[in-house]
């Protein structure tokens, strides 16, 4: 959420970030918006003078003796209590309307995102490596994973629905080994490892940034205010929810393993073969809180720390700089990581790297203070970075260091974490 007073200042900056966007529909929300922060004010100065006097009249009934008078001034008070209670009632109600579309208006652009219409305007930035070179045709993962009996999807259709599947074999202990060394490695980095809930209150998604917009995303428990995450970082986000933290603890940063959820409710007719967009998956995310000065560099640095896990495992790539008609509501910048996939012949995304300034710790009242005792100085910014998605990362794997035979070299950073086997 924008700072209300980006509003009363500089409208014309949140009106250029939409004309940039193309969003032409919320354009006339920002003087909307303007008008009912205006509004909402001068009804809070009303109710407030209501108040004073409301003061002033019982401090005086206090001090008549005759019981005429004294009727007459309670009489003043009642019916000024009723102009409070209509006031309020006011107060609630343009609150609400400003509320609907502050919760709607996107986080404000980096001056460096590139304008675009969609995915096919992102700009690449840099590449790492060659593309692999065959003396055969590669296959794709669908092909290696049913050759070797890596994994089941008619059977996970059957017992969960589409796009669910059993990970078998070999390929069910290289997910172990992925996980185990990429843990290993973003701890190295200074992150703190955890494990997270695999679902959070609604207040949780409203504040990263995934509600009221992208429910359809969502996975809703019944008769719970809960639903299933798609992702650990609205739980690592979420963790300081309401809190204060100290300056000198900044910047935090944690690596979070979970389990993830998502309808993929936008994406028919895509992927719908293999296990490269599923419904359940499990993934390491990296986040980070920091003071804003702080937040460009930590950019960079979650971004570098993701591209030397990637170098490790020794897959090309690609980072792209996503543009504005692809980079969604809540972040102000975004990187993926695309890698290459041969049995595709083509980039795929394997993980973003986004910046969301104090747009998500606005919403959920994370703020820092100097030290103890005193008032804050501001909210904090975050940042997340994919990590690794283990369906990806074993497709980026599979792929690129299959044989002619249908066999897979087993990347030798992660061999230690499949007893010292080198193919699989």
């Amino acid at each position: 959420m924008l700072d209300i007073n980006l509003f009363r200042e500089k409208p014309k900056i949140i009106k250029e970030d939409l004309k940039k966007r193309g969003n032409k529909e919320m354009l006339p929300w920002v003087d909307e918006i303007v008008q009912l922060d205006k509004n909402w004010r001068e009804l809070i100065q009303k109710r407030d003078e209501f108040k004073q006097l409301r003061n002033k009249v019982s401090k005086e009934i206090a001090t008549i003796k005759l019981d005429a008078e004294k009727k007459k001034q309670i009489a003043k008070m009642a019916e000024n209590n009723k102009k409070i209670e209509k006031v309020e009632e006011e107060i609630r109600s343009v609150a609400e309307k400003m509320q609907y579309k502050l919760d709607r208006i996107p986080n404000i652009l980096d001056p460096t995102v590139p304008v675009g219409k969609d995915d096919s305007e992102n700009v690449t930035i840099k590449t790492y490596s060659k593309k692999p070179k065959f003396d055969f045709k590669p296959r794709n993962h669908q092909e290696l994973c049913e050759l070797n009996d890596w994994y089941d999807v008619e059977r996970g259709a059957k017992v969960a629905g589409a796009r669910c599947y059993f990970l078998k074999n070999d390929l069910a202990r290289l997910e172990f080994a992925l996980f185990s060394y990429a843990i290993d490695f973003f701890r190295s980095k200074g992150l703190t490892f955890m494990i997270t809930p695999q679902f959070c209150n609604k207040k949780c998604f409203y504040g990263t940034g995934y509600l009221p917009t992208g429910e359809e995303d969502l996975y809703k428990i019944e008769k719970e205010d809960l639903y299933l995450i798609g992702t650990s970082e609205v739980p690592l986000t979420s963790y300081y929810m309401d809190e204060t933290l100290l300056e000198t603890d900044l910047p935090i940063k944690f690596c979070g393993f979970s389990s993830c959820f998502r309808t993929e409710a936008g994406s028919h007719g895509k992927d719908t073969k293999g296990i490269f967009r599923v419904h359940q998956f499990n993934k390491v995310e990296m986040m980070i809180y920091c003071k804003p000065e702080e937040s460009k560099k930590m950019h960079e640095f979650l971004l570098k720390t993701a591209e030397e896990l990637w170098q490790s495992l020794g897959i090309h790539y690609r980072v792209v700089n996503i543009c504005t008609g692809d980079i969604g509501t809540v972040c102000t910048k975004k990187y993926d990581i695309e890698a290459w996939l041969p049995g595709q012949d083509n980039y795929r995304e394997v993980g973003s790297c986004s910046n969301f300034l104090d747009y998500q710790a606005r919403r959920l009242n994370i703020k820092y203070r100097e030290e103890e005792g005193k008032p804050p100085k501001g909210y904090v910014h975050t940042l997340n970075n994919t990590g690794i998605v283990d369906v990806r990362g074993l497709i980026a794997i599979m792929e690129n260091n299959q044989t002619k035979d249908g066999k897979v070299n087993v990347p030798k950073v992660l061999q230690p974490y499949m007893n010292g086997k080198r193919i699989i």
